[in-house]
């Protein structure tokens, strides 16, 4: 029988959200081959045109490998998009490899899907797509919708359909509630394999997702972090790209177990009351032989013009934005891990490098847009539409833009001219507050502007400000020895610095084994030096980080209103050269504010005074320099002296005693 006549039965339109059932399967629509491959399709005309406009986000559930039941006999169903090739087939252990022994077929609608049925092919098969495409040239292709993959360096994907039961509910029902821009945010960010191993000295040691569970949660938990912000989980073939190298978009990788493993995870997060972030990669992707470069022979998901197709710095290929079946591709991937894996937020990476077609280019090496400008106006579009789509199907979550240039609007929403994203990383602050941190005390007075130039543009976006993984690697340092002084300034700087963080408006991320003071840069192939809590600074500096985090929590003046303008107020900065600044976190209600001092040098302020208009304090809530931490535990604000100086303006002075390179938080 000809195979197309065969395909034109499933063509018909169907009404919006009706799924195709086996018991549409009418005798005539099989093809009888000496290995039967019935020619079925889950997919319909509007399935079709949605996907070639790039408005189809839920591709999850009708690409790929999936299990199906045809007139009683149990298979699975198959589709790809190859719109260059001439030939596919499936190709796995289960017929030895070999090419055309279960060939697909393509659709009339020149939609360059093909598709098929092979029956009693089981979950947990290996497969792969054997493609005759460009000028005939053969490639065998992982599958760009699996959900499970061998084991790098094994590169077959695996038939597999999830099956969990969750018990997050209590969590999905509130998680609005903890991702809510006025909810406290800090994030402790996580890589899976380094975090910590079963054996630490053993890259190829990894242990599973429900390991990880018993014990990262529970750490997470005791520390206060109110999200983890996973590294990217997704498959991915090369331990030292960290997993921004992907090439499963709709796999978490199987070093550390089945998906189920990893829905157990998140699962017992969402139980402990910790969101869960994910790292999110669709700026780029690798030129593996099994991944999506040269897809069918020639540049299918990938710009063919190399001036865009390709990025310098990571020797990587950059999706073709302009096309819709890439952008249906890209938002049903990060939709389906708020669908299928109840994640709270991505943080897309690379953001700067999809907007602009200069990026780490020189001239000459890239060409303008049709307006003369440099900006990437399909990525923009892209963006846009990736936003609105996880914030209409998924309003109780984030998304987070690593973005490091002055692009304006990021964190705006698209109605008023922005990107859409729920935040921004604050690359600014970063590089700003660790090149002031480096600078020797004696030299701080000269540098004040690093140190405050923050809060002048602070309100343009939701930032999150971050000491990431980027921060600790590729010589830069571990944090404790970004600062200076003995060791015993070095924990006295580092606590300091933490605590300026926490205070200062915004969310806060974390990279893992800065919470502890880790000695030695991060190196993803051992894991962390959790030895050092042996040691007494160690541990008080990961107290220091606990109680922070708790502070953070339970004071409304530092998470209420962390994005507006209001809830900022210097107090002082009129002391330049006794490098001391003081500044003022605003509740929404009485006694919510908090007043914080900085003292960034070394030497004791005895008696020191500062006004502050409108309120006094009265407790010391918080001293950077406790004895619990590590610090000297010589001075403690008991009692807080303060006098009426001004009646009409109500402004009080109050005479405190400052530590060295400390930090005090009153109430």
């Amino acid at each position: 029988m000809d195979t197309r006549s065969a395909n034109t039965a499933h063509q018909k339109t169907a009404p919006a959200g009706t799924a195709p059932a086996a018991t549409r399967y009418e005798d005539a629509n099989f093809v009888d081959t000496e290995k039967p491959v019935w020619n079925y399709s889950l997919l319909y005309d509007h399935d079709i045109a949605a996907f070639a406009a790039g408005t189809h986000y839920t591709l999850y559930e009708k690409l790929g490998a999936r299990p199906l039941d045809v007139l009683g006999r149990p298979g699975y169903y198959f589709a790809v998009w190859a719109p260059n090739a001439t030939a596919v087939s499936v190709v796995g252990d289960f017929n030895g490899w070999q090419q055309g022994a279960h060939p697909l077929f393509p659709r009339l609608d020149r939609s360059g899907i093909w598709e098929g049925f092979i029956p009693g092919f089981a979950q947990g098969q290996l497969y792969k797509y054997n493609i005759t495409g460009y000028q005939g040239r053969v490639t065998v292709k992982g599958d760009p919708f699996a959900n499970y993959w061998e084991k790098r360096p094994a590169t077959s994907s695996i038939a597999w359909e999830f099956k969990y039961e969750w018990n997050d509910a209590a969590w999905m029902k509130q998680r609005g509630k903890h991702n809510s821009l006025d909810a406290p945010w800090s994030v402790y960010e996580v890589h899976l394999a380094s975090w910590m191993r079963p054996d630490p000295h053993d890259e190829e040691s990894y242990n599973s997702y429900e390991m990880i569970a018993e014990r990262l949660v529970p750490y997470v938990q005791e520390l206060g972090f109110t999200h983890v912000e996973f590294m990217p989980v997704m498959e991915h073939p090369f331990d030292g790209s960290w997993g921004y190298q992907c090439t499963g978009f709709f796999a978490p990788t199987s070093r550390f177990g089945q998906p189920e493993g990893f829905m157990h995870l998140v699962d017992k997060l969402h139980e402990a009351g910790i969101g869960v972030i994910l790292d999110w990669v669709p700026s780029h992707f690798p030129y593996d032989a099994h991944g999506l470069f040269l897809f069918d022979g020639t540049h299918t998901y990938e710009y063919a013009d190399m001036r865009k197709g390709f990025h310098p710095d990571w020797n990587s290929y950059i999706f073709n934005y302009k096309r819709g079946e890439v952008k249906s591709f890209l938002i049903s991937s990060a939709r389906f891990w708020f669908d299928k894996f109840h994640i709270d937020g991505i943080r897309v990476d690379a953001v700067s490098s999809m907007l602009k077609l200069d990026y780490s280019r020189t001239e000459g090496q890239w060409e303008p847009n049709e307006f003369g400008g440099n900006g990437n106006l399909e990525a923009i579009a892209f963006i846009k539409d990736l936003n609105e789509t996880i914030f209409r199907d998924f309003p109780d979550v984030q998304t987070i833009a690593e973005e490091a240039t002055d692009w304006p609007g990021v964190s705006k929403p698209t109605f008023a001219g922005g990107l859409g994203f729920g935040m921004k990383w604050m690359m600014g602050w970063m590089h700003d507050t660790l090149d002031y941190f480096k600078f020797d005390p004696v030299y701080r007075s000269h540098h004040q502007d690093k140190f405050t130039f923050s809060m002048m543009y602070f309100y343009d976006e939701n930032f999150m400000l971050p000491l990431s993984h980027d921060e600790v690697v590729h010589g830069k340092s571990p944090m404790i020895y970004k600062m200076p002084g003995d060791e015993w300034q070095k924990f006295a700087n580092l606590r300091l610095l933490y605590a300026y963080m926490w205070m200062h408006p915004g969310a806060k991320l974390l990279f893992m084994g800065n919470e502890f003071g880790q000695t030695s840069e991060w190196n993803y192939k051992s894991e962390l030096e959790w030895g050092l809590l042996r040691f007494g600074p160690h541990k008080g500096l990961q107290l220091c980080v606990r109680d922070l985090n708790r502070l953070l929590k339970a004071a409304p003046a530092l998470h209420c209103a962390q994005f507006a303008s209001d809830s900022f107020e210097w107090i002082d900065l009129g002391h330049r050269d006794d490098c001391v600044v003081a500044f003022r976190r605003k509740g929404r209600k009485k006694g919510e504010d908090l007043l914080v001092l900085l003292n960034l040098t070394p030497l004791p302020r005895w008696d020191w005074t500062v006004d502050v208009p409108g309120k006094y304090y009265t407790k010391e809530l918080f001293n950077s320099d406790h004895s619990h931490y590590g610090g000297s535990g010589d001075i403690y604000n008991t009692k807080i002296a303060r006098k009426l100086i001004d009646k009409e303006l109500q402004t009080w002075r109050h005479t405190v005693h400052l530590p060295p390179l400390a930090a005090l938080i009153l109430k």
